[in-house]
Order: C-alpha cells, then sequence, then structure tokens
C-alpha cells in the first residue's frame, strides 16, 4: 500500500489526477472504475480540467460505477447517475454510452443481474475509493460476513444519516443500495482511495493498526497489491501518520 500525504486539498486532486491521466494515456481505451460523494469531486474538477485545457482525450474510455441508492432514478438530483453526469461526464469527451451506473429504479434483481454482467465483462483498470466514517468501501457495511460481488445491501442508519444532508428530510434517504461486493473491488488493477475530513477513525484503522476485519471495510486494502491511499497533511497529523 503506497500513501501520498498531500499538503492541502488542491495538491490531494493533483495527484489522484495524475495517477488517472498517466492510466487514460497510456491505455487510452481503459476502464475506470468511479465512486461518488464529496470526496472525489476535486479530482473530477482537475480531470475535467485537463480534458478542456489539456487535450486529455476520454473518448475512447469506458466507466462503471461503485454503486446506486434503490429506489431513485437514473434522472433523480440525487441518483449516482445524475451526480456523474453533473460532476464528471458532462464536462470531458466522453461517450456516455460507454459509461455505466447501475439502475436503481425498476427490478432491482433485474438491475444486480446487470451490474455484474457488466463487472464481469469489463476489467478495470483503477478502482477510484472513497470512505465512509464507519469504514465502509462502496455500501459495504460493517459486518460480521462481507459480500464478495455485487449485491443489494441494506444500509445502517449511520450511513443514511451521514448522506442526510442531500435530501429534504431523512425519510427521503434510500435505505437500500445495489454496490459492488468486495472481490469486485480488490479485483480492480490498481485501487485509489481519497480520504477526507472527518474520517479520521478509518484512517486509523487503515493506517496505524495492522489487522483486516470485516467490521472495518477500508482494511482489505492492505490485501491489494497497488493500492495507493491519498489523505492531507492535517488529517495525517490528526491521526499520528508519520509515514
Amino acid at each position: 500500500m503506497h500513501v501520498i500525504v498531500a499538503e492541502d486539498s488542491a495538491e490531494q486532486c493533483r495527484a489522484a489526477a495524475d495517477i488517472f491521466e498517466r492510466i487514460i494515456r497510456e491505455k487510452p481505451d481503459c476502464t475506470l472504475g468511479l465512486a461518488t460523494g464529496s470526496s472525489p469531486l476535486g479530482l473530477y474538477r482537475e480531470l475535467a480540467r485537463r480534458c478542456t485545457e489539456e487535450g486529455l482525450d476520454f473518448s475512447r474510455v469506458h466507466s462503471v460505477n461503485l454503486d446506486e441508492y434503490v429506489g431513485l432514478a437514473p434522472t433523480h438530483p440525487q441518483s449516482y447517475r445524475s451526480f456523474m453526469d453533473a460532476n464528471l461526464f458532462d464536462h470531458v469527451n466522453i461517450d456516455k454510452a460507454n459509461t455505466f451506473v447501475a439502475r436503481g429504479d425498476g427490478d432491482a434483481a433485474e438491475s444486480l443481474a446487470e451490474f455484474r454482467a457488466v463487472l464481469a465483462q469489463r476489467a478495470r483498470d483503477v478502482q477510484l475509493l472513497g470512505v465512509g466514517r464507519n469504514g465502509h468501501l462502496g455500501f459495504n457495511e460493517p459486518a460480521e460476513q462481507l459480500a464478495a460481488f455485487a449485491h443489494e445491501e441494506v444500509l445502517k442508519e449511520s450511513t443514511r444519516s451521514a448522506n442526510a444532508r442531500f435530501f429534504e428530510s431523512m425519510d427521503e434517504v434510500p435505505r437500500r443500495a445495489l454496490t459492488m461486493g468486495m472481490a469486485d473491488i480488490l479485483q480492480a488493477k490498481k485501487l485509489v482511495l481519497i480520504i477526507s475530513e472527518g474520517k479520521e477513525d478509518a484512517a486509523r484503522r487503515l493506517l496505524l493498526e495492522e489487522t483486516v476485519t470485516t467490521a472495518c471495510p477500508v482494511t482489505m486494502l492492505r490485501l491489494h497489491p497497488d493500492a495507493v491511499v491519498l489523505l492531507q497533511k492535517k488529517l495525517a497529523d490528526a491521526i499520528g501518520y508519520r509515514g
């Protein structure tokens, strides 16, 4: 596991973008595993800037997203399809036919079957990740056992509460989601985890402890041969990480 400690958010985003740019330029038809939430926003803005100003070409790139809420149509403003369009896809020259975000509406079993088929067909060259306060990856919540492959997950109330700020009321926050499983995540050739502020406990368990446990799914990154973790210096200092 390679850890990059950045001075600030801008440096953190540039470091993540450098990784993605190198993969795209070396393999123009690569497949990117993408994620939503606040952690990747700066990365997406930087990739869009490089596309517009520096000619970073997404025209042959494919993508597969980590997860999606059950019950939200792709057009819902809080769906992860809407998030990806608004924050990345609408700002780069990617063919949206080459992007995949599992459908949250309709028959969940059919959506899950399609999700699994896409994952089986497209090997991801890199998988972007954020982490929840409780250590969840995607929507793989802490538990005695974790699902290996894409599945429907019942969200913990702590996760729903953390996402409630995006909805008008807690009642509107979905209770279930479709998500890649842990084996799906670990099968990507490279993992890039961006840890943002407020995730001190998860960062501490990943970076300062040596255990791998389903009670904190992010610790599974220790099992991957090419995982990169990016965090800001103030977070590293807060948890006492010295490299």
